[in-house]
């Protein structure tokens, strides 16, 4: 790169020089250094140097632009806590009276002991300088603390703007340079006080090799604020500032002894300490009086908290509310002095953490991750976000370290996510009651073949395909309560209720309740999806849940409740985006079949997360041949995700020994659950109990009709009738009757009962009376017939028909009912 040239393009030529010189010297003898820039031009018009001299003096600058310098930030977790810190220099900056007298003596002493005389540029200085300098020397500054802020301050806004073109034209070794920095320096001393300009360039200064202002150098070297500094520390760190690396305590002690004893020589010599005072502190050794703490940046100490952290350095990089550019927000998140407020909670922090890696240990065999994110229903506050593997860089000792945050997508320091498996299944039940649907409504779950032609995919109709999806083990199901086949997570059911709507309307409304996918593209709509074939984050999926538990309010996750400037001013942060994207009553009638899912029973497939005495609704997922397995609940006031499985790769879990235990397979019920249990348990100390609301009975039981009456009407005409009115009909036996024979006369439910839209009513005709006298013990196997039918239709209302469950699993698959889907998934 091209150096760059001076100011206005004007080259200094000798004769130049010397005028401009003799003219600060006459000037600043004469007492007159605060009105140089005024007077100069009286000075050139003496003569031919004096001609020489004005113009090149009218074009130096004569204001300052001096901002802020760039300081720390800091993030803090709900409590205060600090997580981490992040600066591009490590800058702590305090006022004047938060900086101790010895130090303020010690730099004036060492670098500039006329600091109070002097109005910018010291007379003294320039002449011994000039003199040195016109022999052939080496060029020799005789720079004032004024002076040398000035330096700093174009450093530093040549390091904050990133432009080495302005770091060259600060720090090149010219007399150009050093005119520039006298003009401006006496320009500063006219709009700044003395006290103004040393507490800058206290704050500003390199104090150590990464280590700038007073503040962060006190911490560092004695683990004190600068306002503590006593007379032995502030001579040592007054001596750093003139070579950061060479007087450095840590690396070069011998060094900055001598050089701190140069620095009290001087301060006794000016009379800012006394004898005493100077031969008790030179004889202190400099490695005595260390007690050095670093301050690593980052997110990497933030401990187990340090995936949240990046989520949040994360969120402010992508977000235009801090800034224009990424470069912008990263130079406000480094620079900017910011205290981050996050909603982390420590404690749950600490329960999600420890039920992870209880799980599966972080140096376990097994190499399966496990990663666990918590939400808020109703506003999106993160609660906690885990996985059982350390942060940082994967090396010989720690090969499973990471920096990839396993719980979010690429846009957040993740990956592409994870198939969900079963848990997807929720978005369909979601639709399904949203379209006027029961939870006892009746879905054959037998395994069956589904054709392209079967498929409404209105948003991308290419995609549809021939589709076989096969429950656990292969084994078909008979008719199935919609309730039922949510909790034991069949297959089928859900393949069945999903072919009779819109796959766009599944996916769509799984997007409005907040689920992603690792790459940030929308969902896929396929058959496949509907048993959990996309590739979804746990942080979305958990926030879906919360959804439901909000009562079909929807929110972004949110991580940081305010961020306060260096000033004390509030950066405004972008507010929770909630919305209402559920009914309520549809809500309601979720909840109620996720509260069955972790139901007592032992084919309950989520009983192994059950919490007693607490009301929890959830799902299990697994992915097809145990790649991947999760268990997502919730309690009205909490929601959580657990996944398990190989972070990059989809392999099948299972044949190993996982946390010392042998395990044959992997699905949901079996580790995620009880992971999810162990964090819930902790998490939810103290709060209160709380109840779902009750489903209306309409979204349980369905529409309820009245039955109308269709005696004396024939077969076909009561069959029609029937049907319009929302039944389904079947024929049942003829009865005695007074009506002629083959009319209808009775229904099975009666005439004038409710029954749910969609329901089967029975048909009876008449026999005549003749049925009566020709067999009496038909008609008692009748009435015992439909005395039993009665009590079937009444067990299947209640949601108590139980079918044979064994279908070839053993107690080993207690939790995981017939879902393996080809090209799907299972749970």
């Amino acid at each position: 790169m091209a150096s760059r040239p001076t100011p206005r393009g004007r080259a200094v030529r000798p004769v130049q020089l010397v005028a401009m010189m003799l003219a600060f010297l006459l000037i600043a003898v004469a007492g007159g250094v605060l009105m140089a820039g005024l007077l100069l031009p009286a000075v050139g018009s003496v003569g031919a140097i004096g001609n020489a001299t004005t113009d090149l003096f009218d074009e130096l600058p004569t204001e300052l632009e001096i901002d802020e310098p760039s300081e720390q930030s800091v993030m803090l977790d709900a409590e205060g806590n600090v997580l981490a810190t992040f600066f591009a220099e490590n800058r702590v900056v305090v006022g004047f009276d938060e900086i101790s007298q010895h130090m303020k003596d010690a730099v004036v002493a060492v670098e500039d002991r006329r600091f109070y005389e002097h109005g910018g540029v010291d007379p003294e200085g320039i002449l011994r300088a000039t003199v040195r300098n016109l022999a052939g020397g080496d060029l020799e500054g005789a720079s004032t603390l004024t002076q040398q802020y000035v330096k700093n301050v174009q450093i530093e806004e040549s390091r904050v703007k990133n432009d080495p073109e302005l770091y060259q034209a600060a720090t090149e070794t010219t007399i150009a340079r050093k005119l520039r920095e006298a003009r401006l320096a006496i320009a500063l001393e006219q709009v700044r006080s003395k006290d103004e300009i040393l507490t800058g360039y206290l704050n500003i200064a390199q104090f150590g090799p990464s280590q700038w202002g007073v503040e962060a150098a006190a911490h560092h070297y004695f683990n004190k604020s600068a306002a503590d500094l006593d007379i032995a520390e502030s001579a040592l760190l007054a001596g750093i500032t003139q070579s950061p690396a060479k007087w450095d305590p840590v690396t070069n002690p011998e060094n900055a002894e001598r050089r701190r004893n140069t620095v009290l020589g001087t301060m006794l010599s000016e009379g800012f300490i006394t004898q005493a005072e100077y031969d008790e502190a030179v004889a202190i050794p400099v490695p005595e009086m260390l007690d050095v703490q670093d301050a690593p940046r980052g997110c990497g100490v933030a401990g187990n908290a340090a995936y949240f952290c990046q989520y949040v350095v994360n969120e402010i990089l992508n977000n235009e509310a801090y800034g224009e550019t990424v470069e912008d927000r990263r130079q406000l998140l480094n620079r900017g002095g910011l205290t981050i407020h996050t909603t982390l909670d420590p404690e749950k922090q600490e329960a999600a953490f420890d039920a992870v890696t209880g799980a599966v240990p972080i140096d376990d065999p097994s190499g399966i991750s496990v990663a666990l994110s918590s939400i808020e229903p109703g506003t999106g506050r993160i609660f906690a976000m885990a996985q059982n593997t350390n942060y940082g860089v994967a090396n010989e000792n720690d090969p499973r370290a990471t920096q990839v945050n396993y719980n979010v997508g690429k846009s957040h320091g993740g990956g592409s996510g994870f198939q969900s498996g079963s848990t997807f299944k929720v978005f369909t039940l979601v639709q399904w009651l949203r379209e006027g649907n029961s939870l006892m409504d009746r879905v054959n779950s037998a395994n069956r073949f589904f054709a392209r032609k079967d498929w409404t995919i209105s948003c991308a109709p290419e995609v549809a395909d021939n589709y076989e999806p096969k429950n656990l083990e292969g084994f078909g199901g008979g008719v199935e309560t919609v309730l039922e086949s949510t909790r034991t997570s069949i297959n089928t059911s859900f393949v069945v209720m999903a072919q009779q709507m819109d796959l766009c309307d599944i996916t769509g409304i799984a997007m409005d309740m907040g689920v992603e996918t690792g790459s940030g593209e929308p969902l896929q709509n396929n058959p496949a999806m509907i048993l959990g074939s996309n590739t979804v984050t746990p942080l979305s999926m958990a926030n879906a849940y919360a959804t439901l538990a909000a009562g079909g309010i929807a929110c972004e996750p949110v991580a940081i409740t305010r961020i306060i400037d260096r000033t004390g001013e509030e950066i405004p942060v972008p507010p929770s985006d909630c919305q209402r994207v559920l009914e309520e009553d549809v809500v309601r009638g979720v909840n109620h079949a996720l509260q069955a899912v972790m139901g007592p029973e032992w084919d309950s497939t989520g009983s192994t997360a059950r919490i007693p005495g607490r009301p929890t609704a959830g799902k299990t997922g697994t992915a097809n041949d145990d790649t991947h397995a999760w268990f997502i609940g919730y309690v009205p006031q909490m929601a959580a995700a657990v996944w398990m499985g190989h972070a990059d790769r989809d392999e099948q879990m299972g044949y190993e020994y996982i946390n010392g235990i042998w395990r044959n397979r992997v699905y949901g019920g079996l580790i995620a659950a009880p992971t999810w249990k162990a964090y819930m348990e902790r998490a939810t100390e103290g709060m209160p109990v709380e109840d779902f609301a009750d489903a209306p009975s309409r979204v349980v039981h369905g529409e309820r009709l009245r039955v109308p009456s269709i005696g004396g009407q024939t077969v076909e005409d009561a069959r029609r009738t029937l049907e319009q009115a929302g039944f389904d009909v079947r024929m049942g036996h003829a009865v005695d009757s007074g009506w002629p024979e083959g009319l209808a006369v009775a229904t099975s439910p009666a005439a004038g009962s409710a029954a749910q839209r969609g329901q089967t009513v029975t048909i009876y005709t008449s026999g005549g009376r003749a049925a009566e006298t020709e067999d009496r013990s038909d008609e008692d196997r009748d009435d015992r017939e439909r005395r039993e039918n009665r009590d079937r239709d009444e067990d299947r209302r209640r949601g108590d028909d139980r079918r044979d469950n064994d279908r070839g699993r053993d107690d080993g698959d207690r939790g995981e009912r017939g879902n393996r889907g080809r090209g799907g998934n299972d749970d």
